[in-house]
Parts: structure tokens; C-alpha cells; sequence
């Protein structure tokens, strides 16, 4: 599978075949590439091809049984180059190398129901620029549509989860440009996903690693992993939510001692703070965190997605205020199927089958 800057569009450059259309209209993006010993079979296709393309006057001379041979040579010409709309379009949207630089995107699971967020700018420690964030944007957007996936995990390599935000991106930015554009404010996408999403830490979350870890709804660190918010040390702050989300996770103390210092803090440390919720050998994280989110997809996505406001809401309100809420979304899923199912399959004492409705 190649790029429609490469070979294959090279190979119908020269040979002058047009690139295979998919229903939109576009080129496809992953064709087939014919290999040695099929282009002397590509050139008679090509010569049947063009006979077929004779005009619409003369084609009624020709007889029956010669009009559907040239029809199949037609076809069988094409026939190498051809996939399905949808098979395209899932491919382009969960292959790692699709429309993302930055990130790979799969599903993962059992069945296939835990979209898979890896950062890839390995020379980089996964730093996040602006154009990863985007990607995970869009990443996540796509999750969120995808009807299959009833979780997402977000992870990095086992070297960085993410060493924190481009500093060279954001070297020169001024003021005006930081305020009047908003900077930054795309980031907190992450936050606002209504499906639960995990983040597998392995190795650095500093800075903006750090926050986008704690964007997630649960945190599983590797033995190794080091968390901290290091912007003071570069003459700033955090600017995505590290002040606000550390000190609801740590307290006040370790939070300020952290933004002030700088000082990091290890996966155990994390733990017994309250930052993360379980501590994982390296090469177990990524497959640890994946069966969680498989657990999570097993339930109704439904009410699955009111359990996570209801939680996020004991952030934002008061305690009277946030029970009821709590009431509120408790009664709304008596008006969901999947709370019937839930408590039939109770009492029948047999596993519930979820159809997220």
C-alpha cells in the first residue's frame, strides 16, 4: 500500500492509466501495485479496454458473445485497482500511516471495540506540537462517531508518553498571537469526549504530557513512568489545565510544591497520591490498559457516557448541586433499553447484552 505520491501513481504516469476514483470522487489512497510479470498483461488489458470504448453507433454490429468478452477484459482492467468505498475509508481512518503524521490510530480489543491513540514523534519524546494535538483531535472525533468503540487509549512510547509541549513551536510566539488566537485552547478536546478514555504512561509525562494525562479519565502508569509540571523552570506556567487538574488529583501541597520546583514525581509516588490508579511492569502497561478499556466497552456506551458526566461533575458543583445531577442522570436511564436488559439479565442471572439504546 503505497501513498498517492508514490509508486503507483508514478507507475500510471507512465504507463497512462488514471488513478482509481473512490465514490467520492477522489484518488484512492491505498492501491494495488502491480508487480513483475503483470504489465504485459496490463498492456493487453489496456488494448481490450480500448476496443471496448468504441463509439455507441458501431457497438450495436457487434456480436453478443464479443461485446461481453470485451466487457470482461474491461473489467478484469480495473479489477487489480478497485476496493470498497468503506474498506477505503476505514482504512484511511484506522491505519497508521493514513491521514495522521504525527500519531498512529487502530482498534484494538477482542472486538475491536478500544480505539488505540499512539503518539509517534519518537525523536521528538512525543512532544506535543500543535499539529499532534490536532491529530489527536481528529482521532478522537472519529472514535467518538464510531458506533464499535466504547473506549479510547491514548499512549506514547515507553521512553515518553509525552516530554511536554514543543518548546521550539512556541519559542517566539508573542502575546498578541497567544491571546488573539487562543492558543492552546484546542488541547482541552481531549477533556470533552464523552467515551471514557484511558492514558497508558510509560517513561515521561512532563509539562504538557503531564496534562494531557490528566485530560484523561483514568491514568496507568509503567514502574518507570516520571510525572511533572517543569514550566517554571522555563520562566511560565502550565497552560493546560496543570495547576487546575494536579491539585484536584494531589492536593494542594504536592501541587504547588511541584509547579514551583519543577520536581517530578514517580508511578508509585503517583499512585499513592491519587494521580494515578494502577502501577504496571513497562511491557504489561499498553495490554493492561487496553483490557480495561475492553471492560468498559462491555457496558452500555450509553450510560456509560452519563457515569462519566456524573463523576466530572464532582469537579465542577457543589455537593447538593452535583447530587442532582447525579439523580437526574440515575432516572434518565430507566428510559434506556440497556437498563431494562441490565436488571432482567440481574435477575435471570444470566450475562446482560448492551445495545447501547
Amino acid at each position: 500500500m503505497v501513498e498517492r505520491t508514490g509508486i503507483f501513481h508514478h507507475v500510471c504516469r507512465r504507463k497512462s492509466i488514471s488513478p482509481p476514483q473512490t465514490a467520492g470522487g477522489s484518488s484512492a489512497r491505498f492501491c494495488h501495485v502491480p508487480v513483475h510479470g503483470q504489465h504485459q498483461q496490463i498492456r493487453t488489458n489496456r488494448r481490450r479496454a480500448r476496443a471496448a470504448s468504441c463509439s455507441r453507433s458501431n457497438l450495436s454490429d457487434v456480436h453478443p458473445a464479443v461485446m461481453a468478452f470485451l466487457c470482461r477484459s474491461a473489467a478484469s482492467l480495473l479489477k487489480p485497482y478497485q476496493a470498497a468505498p468503506a474498506v477505503l475509508s476505514a482504512a484511511r481512518l484506522y491505519s497508521s500511516g493514513g491521514n495522521y503524521e504525527h500519531i498512529l490510530v487502530e482498534k484494538r480489543g477482542e472486538k475491536k471495540n478500544v480505539g488505540f491513540i499512539q503518539l509517534n514523534r519518537p525523536k521528538a519524546l512525543n512532544a506535543l506540537c500543535d499539529g499532534l494535538m490536532k491529530e489527536v483531535g481528529q482521532a478522537l472525533d472519529a472514535f467518538e462517531a464510531d458506533g464499535d468503540i466504547g473506549a479510547v487509549v491514548i499512549t506514547g512510547s515507553e521512553k515518553a508518553f509525552a516530554a511536554g509541549a514543543d518548546i521550539k513551536e512556541m519559542q517566539n510566539r508573542t502575546f498578541q498571537e497567544c491571546y488573539g488566537g487562543n492558543f492552546l485552547a484546542h488541547w482541552n478536546r481531549v477533556s470533552t469526549v464523552k467515551k471514557p478514555v484511558i492514558a497508558a504512561v510509560n517513561g515521561f509525562a512532563l509539562g504538557g504530557g503531564c496534562e494531557l494525562a490528566m485530560m484523561c479519565d483514568i491514568i496507568y502508569a509503567g514502574e518507570k513512568a516520571q510525572f511533572g509540571q517543569p514550566e517554571i523552570l522555563l520562566g511560565t506556567i502550565p497552560g493546560s489545565g496543570g495547576t487546575q487538574r494536579l491539585t484536584r488529583a494531589v492536593g494542594k501541597s504536592l501541587a504547588m510544591e511541584m509547579v514551583l520546583t519543577g520536581d517530578r514525581i514517580g508511578a508509585q509516588e503517583a499512585k499513592q497520591s491519587g494521580l494515578v490508579s494502577k502501577v504496571y511492569p513497562v511491557d504489561q502497561l499498553v495490554s493492561e490498559a487496553v483490557k480495561c478499556g475492553e471492560k468498559i466497552a462491555a457496558n452500555s456506551k450509553l450510560v456509560s457516557a452519563m457515569a462519566k458526566e456524573a463523576v466530572n461533575a464532582a469537579f465542577e458543583l457543589t455537593l447538593a448541586e452535583g447530587n442532582r445531577l447525579e439523580k437526574r442522570l440515575f432516572h434518565a436511564t430507566f428510559a434506556t433499553d440497556d437498563r431494562k436488559e441490565g436488571m432482567t439479565a440481574f435477575v435471570e442471572k444470566r450475562k446482560a447484552s448492551f445495545q447501547d439504546n
